[in-house]
Formats: structure tokens, C-alpha cells, sequence
């Protein structure tokens, strides 16, 4: 309300009502929407620049430990769980409810212009960005010699709009000036509301993927198997809301595991050329197993879950007797490549040595070479002649007090070294089948034999199908609202005195739309094509005195 002179203006109060009204407006406005949408996308960023818990904790407690000012800091703000944050599922959230309280009210307001007839015909149709003048006259293939008559002409330019995909509404057929109005082009917003209402069924379905899915890391010698339970996986992450009674209970046997290496081109010689894992795969207790074949890009679906190849190594069979000739340690012993040449890196642990528990760590070589000063190095990946480099320990292994321990790592703090390089006892160098006896009676190690190992990667995402599907959705809405332009055309008659009927004809585009002078020249085209049109006249020569513009 205006003040009087001298006066102060008092403004309403907003008060609570009006103000979480003026809140939600502004959340549910596309505009709010759009920069959550990126807001997202930069929040995602940490994600891939810090190690995730739920990936590898064991890198994360390492990073901790190597960044011990930095490292507790970034933990606080959530920096290692970006995905499950505080901050970040704020963020989702509120996109989530955004994109809702978008989307609802457009879809009405859409449903209701579809209901709705087009817009009345303007009175000033010159105004309008393309428009134009028709004289028609008599139709030969008709045989008559009179001209349509304004009611004909309209019910034909509206037939003709029709069929040119337009929505048309005839008016004032009666009197001596009809017209038409006619409307096109709703599917460009019916795609912009398919877009958003496909990106809310993205979000659903990603977090019903990180609720209820799971995704686990398992290590398989060549003869033994895995069976899908929390137990049987070397790490697991599962879903915020996952049920351990949910497993799939599949089993998988490697049965064979071959690896093609390059042997014909010199500039490429030893590098792997194909993967194959030969599976048997049982899909629950009671089912017949079947052979199946895993290779890289081309994983096994089982139960719901995806079962990928991400790696592969050797694993030496050890036999370890401690120092009163019992066997401690029987079995394969899984060893982390470092190179092309599979040198790999093995970590040996005998926890039920008598008296004293035994380690040993050093490297694999499966084609062992060894140069002028006495260095053992690795020259091809396949195992011409397979030897192992190790050193031992005895004492304590620091696996009794329950502290988690990884089996690739052997901490030496509190062992006491047998032998080394630089030990006087010299490091153990053991071929295939072959024994070494330990220092000081602690008994012996031997190298049985050599097995192939796979890494398997396995994961379960209720929410995959209806991302692939909202996401395609979302992409042809996107494509329906570019290509689609939203038209609207009116189309007038009215009689000359020298008893021609004349169209006035004008185009309107919501929005941008570079082709609106195209299109009006096609509709007019389609007219003169039904009624044999005069050329346009000076402006003099109008009846009316208006100016024509032909598109």
C-alpha cells in the first residue's frame, strides 16, 4: 500500500507460515534444482580424490597413519565416507525433494493446458513475428468460379493445421470473420517433465542400490571354492539397510585359470593377452552346477549379483615345519604381483609353530634369471622357473590379541630375524620342490608347487535396472524437450469487397525458436496449395491499407 506524504511505510509480516512458504518456493524452483544437481556433482568430488572406507579400510587407516595432523581432520568432516556423510545425504535429500516439489505442480499445470482450448485469436495479428496476408479465388478443381467463402477457407486452414500436428479451435464460424486458433509442440514440455521425473527415479534407484546391495572382494586359489556368505569374503561393504539373510546362497569352484602372454611380437613380448577362468557355478543347494567361463569385461551374474575379474597372481604351495618337525602351515599362499614380469611380493605366516612362531617374507619370481652379482630378478611372467626369495623371522606375530592384521603384511617389530641377505645365515632361495631348513633348529620350509589364483569382485545393486531405465528416460525426455518447440498460429478471413476472401495469418513461438519463419512459410505454402493465392499487393493497394509481409 502507498504511505502517505511524510509517512513511513510499514510492511506485512511474513510471519512462520508465510515464511516456510517462501522456503518451500524457493527450494522447489527449478533454478534451486538445478544448482543442487551440481552442488551434488561437486560434493562427489571428494569421493575420488580421498581414499572410502567402505572400499579399502585398509587404506584409509594407512593414510591416518601417514597424515597423522591432517588425516583425524579430514576423518571428522566425513572425508573417507563421502557417500554416506551427513553432508552428503543432506544434499541428496534435498535434490530429492526439490525435484518432487518441482515436478508435481508443473505436471498439473501441464495436464491442465492440455485440457485447455487455444489461446483467443489476438486482434492485431501484424504484431506478431511472422505475419501475412492470402487472397484466395476460385479453386479449379473444385469447378467453381466463386471464391471460398471465410467459413470454407477457415474450416480448411484448420483441417490443414490439424494435419501438420497442431491442436486447433475454430471460433466465430458464423459471422463474417472467422478464425482459428491452433497450438503445437506440448511434447517439448511433457520431455522436460520426463526428464525430471526419470532424474527422481535415478536418485531413488541409486539409493536403493546403496540401502540394500552389497559389494565383496574374494580371493580363489585354482581347486577351491567360495560360497556367498559374509564369512567366505576376504572384505565386505554392505548396504545401510543390508540383511545378512538376503545372500544369494551360490557357491563357485575355480577349476582352471589360463593366461594367454604374448609370444609373436617383440615390442610387446610377455605382455598378457587374454584371461580365462574356468568356473563351475551352483546357484543354490539344490540347483545342478554349471560350467561357466569368466573372463575380463564379461562377468558371471549369479543370484542377482555380478561376479567381475579384476586380477590374478601365483600362489606357491608352502609347507612350513616348525622346530619339533610338526607341520604348522600346509597350503597355497596367494602373492601380490609388481610387475609385468609377475614378480610378486609373498607374505608367509605359521602362527601354530612350536616353540616359537614363524614368518617369512620376500618375492615370487616365476622365471627366476639371476645376473652377474648374485641379484635374482624376474624376465618373463610364465613359470619357466619358478623360485622363491625369503626371509625369516621367529616370535611373536601379533595375531593373539585380536588386533586386525593384514596377511600381506608381516610387522617384524617384535621378530627376531633367522635369515636375510645381510643375515650370516643368508636368505632362503628355494626352487620348485625344493626344502630348506631353518637356523637354530626351528624347523623347515618347502616349496611343493605352483597354483594360479583369480580376484574376484562381487557385487549386488538392487537399483541397476531402474537406473539403466530412468536414465534412458531422462535422456529421451531431454532430447523430446530440445528438439521440440512449443508454436502457436491463428489464422483469420474476412470478404474484399471485390468478393475475394483474404487470410490473415500469424505465428507466435514460446521461448526461442529459430524456425518459426520456416514454419510459417510451409503452412503458407500448404495453403496456397489448397486455394490458388494472389501475389502480395503494395501496401496501397490493400483494401484495409495494411502492409503485407510474405515470409
Amino acid at each position: 500500500m502507498a504511505s502517505k506524504a511524510g509517512t513511513e511505510t510499514t510492511l506485512p509480516t511474513l510471519g512462520p507460515l508465510g515464511m516456510l512458504r517462501w522456503v518451500w518456493r524457493q527450494l522447489t524452483s527449478m533454478r534451486t534444482a538445478l544448482q543442487l544437481l551440481l552442488l551434488l556433482a561437486v560434493a562427489a568430488v571428494p569421493g575420488s580424490l580421498f581414499p572410502q572406507r567402505p572400499a579399502n579400510p585398509a587404506v584409509v587407516t594407512q593414510y591416518l597413519k601417514d597424515n597423522p595432523d591432517t588425516g583425524p581432520w579430514l576423518d571428522r568432516f566425513q572425508l573417507f565416507d563421502v557417500f554416506s556423510s551427513v553432508w552428503f545425504s543432506a544434499i541428496y535429500l534435498l535434490l530429492f525433494t526439490s525435484l518432487v516439489g518441482c515436478v508435481i505442480p508443473r505436471t498439473r499445470a501441464h495436464l491442465k493446458s492440455l485440457k485447455a482450448p487455444p489461446p483467443r485469436t489476438p486482434r492485431n495479428l501484424s504484431r506478431l513475428p511472422q505475419h501475412g496476408y492470402l487472397t484466395l479465388h476460385s479453386n479449379p478443381s473444385e469447378k467453381t468460379s466463386e471464391a471460398p467463402t471465410p467459413g470454407d477457407a477457415i474450416a480448411d486452414a484448420a483441417l490443414l493445421l490439424k494435419k501438420s500436428g497442431y491442436r486447433v479451435n475454430t471460433r466465430d464460424m458464423d459471422t463474417s470473420q472467422p478464425s482459428v486458433g491452433a497450438e503445437r509442440g506440448f511434447t517439448k514440455e511433457a520431455g522436460n517433465l520426463l526428464f525430471h521425473t526419470a532424474l527422481i527415479g535415478v536418485l531413488v534407484s541409486v539409493a536403493v542400490g546403496g540401502m540394500f546391495g552389497y559389494r565383496g572382494q574374494k580371493l580363489i586359489v585354482e581347486g577351491e571354492g567360495f560360497t556367498n556368505s559374509l564369512i567366505g569374503y576376504d572384505s565386505f561393504a554392505p548396504g545401510t539397510n543390508f540383511d545378512e539373510n538376503s545372500l544369494t546362497p551360490f557357491a563357485l569352484t575355480l577349476k582352471d585359470f589360463d593366461v594367454v602372454f604374448n609370444r609373436d611380437e617383440p615390442a610387446t613380448y610377455g605382455q598378457p593377452l587374454d584371461f580365462t577362468a574356468a568356473m563351475t557355478v551352483q546357484e543354490n543347494p539344490a540347483a545342478a552346477p554349471v560350467d561357466q567361463t569368466l573372463k575380463v569385461n564379461s562377468p558371471i551374474g549369479i543370484g542377482g549379483a555380478n561376479i567381475y575379474l579384476v586380477g590374478n597372481g601365483y600362489a606357491p604351495l608352502i609347507t612350513v615345519r616348525d622346530g619339533e618337525g610338526n607341520i604348522a602351515f600346509s597350503g597355497p599362499v596367494p602373492s601380490q604381483p609388481t610387475d609385468t614380469a609377475y614378480t610378486s611380493t609373498v607374505v608367509i605366516k605359521a602362527p601354530d609353530a612350536q616353540p616359537e612362531q614363524l614368518g617369512f617374507v620376500g618375492f615370487f619370481l616365476p622365471t627366476a634369471v639371476v645376473d652377474s652379482t648374485g641379484l635374482a630378478f624376474g624376465s618373463d611372467p610364465d613359470p619357466f622357473n619358478p623360485q622363491l626369495n625369503l626371509n625369516s623371522y621367529y616370535g611373536d606375530l601379533g595375531l593373539d590379541d585380536g588386533t586386525p592384521v593384514s596377511v600381506y603384511q608381516l610387522d617384524t617389530t617384535d621378530l627376531t630375524q633367522l635369515n636375510g641377505r645381510d643375515n650370516p645365515a643368508g636368505g632362503i632361495v628355494l626352487g620348485a620342490e625344493q626344502t630348506y631348513d631353518l637356523p637354530d633348529g626351528k624347523g623347515s620350509i618347502t616349496f611343493d608347487g605352483l597354483k594360479r589364483f583369480i580376484a574376484l569382485d562381487i557385487t549386488y545393486d538392487p537399483g541397476k535396472i531402474g537406473a539403466l531405465v530412468f536414465s534412458t528416460l531422462a535422456l529421451t525426455g531431454l532430447i523430446l524437450s530440445l528438439v521440440t518447440a512449443r508454436r502457436r498460429a491463428w489464422i483469420t478471413a474476412h470478404t474484399n469487397p471485390d468478393g475475394t476472401t483474404e487470410l490473415e495469418y500469424g505465428f507466435l513461438a514460446r521461448g526461442e525458436d529459430h524456425g518459426l519463419k520456416a514454419e510459417a512459410a510451409k503452412i503458407r505454402a500448404r495453403l496456397i496449395s489448397r486455394w490458388p493465392a494472389a501475389a502480395s499487393l503494395p501496401a496501397t493497394a490493400h483494401p484495409t491499407g495494411k502492409a503485407h509481409h510474405v515470409p
